[in-house]
């Protein structure tokens, strides 16, 4: 389905730039001297498809840096919420280990005896009757 899209895009949009080539063939000089227009220090003389193509793709390219350079602050921040939640997740983990950790340690514990928390006869440390 991908393929048959990009066939659908890519063959039109090929043909409209051989079309577009052929019917504006003829060069036109490019002049980067605005002070000698009769004889230019940077001149160059392309064929006018060719001058409009490449303006238009400097101009995408001009277009998507100025956006890019825009976005760099949501980047940042999802950069940062991707550190936090990966924390976030490690200290989970560590805390799900320590808590089967602890919970297999009362598994091992001896169980409490029938007479009561202070021994057989009831009465505390210092001798006192409970």
């Amino acid at each position: 389905m991908r393929k048959f899209f990009t066939a659908l895009v890519v063959i039109p949009l090929g043909l409209i730039f051989i079309v577009f080539a052929v019917a504006n063939r003829h060069f036109v000089t490019v002049s980067f001297d605005p002070f000698n227009s009769t004889d230019p220090a940077i001149a160059a003389s392309l064929p006018l498809f060719a001058v409009i193509i490449a303006v238009a793709i400097l101009g995408v390219a001009a277009g998507g840096m100025a956006t890019w350079f825009r976005q760099r602050h949501w980047r940042r921040a999802a950069r940062q919420h991707e550190a936090d939640a990966r924390r976030a997740r490690a200290e989970a983990a560590d805390l799900r280990a320590a808590a089967a950790v602890s919970r297999a340690d009362q598994q091992r514990l001896p169980a409490p005896s029938q007479y009561g928390f202070y021994g057989a006869a009831g009465r505390d440390k210092q001798g006192a009757t409970l």
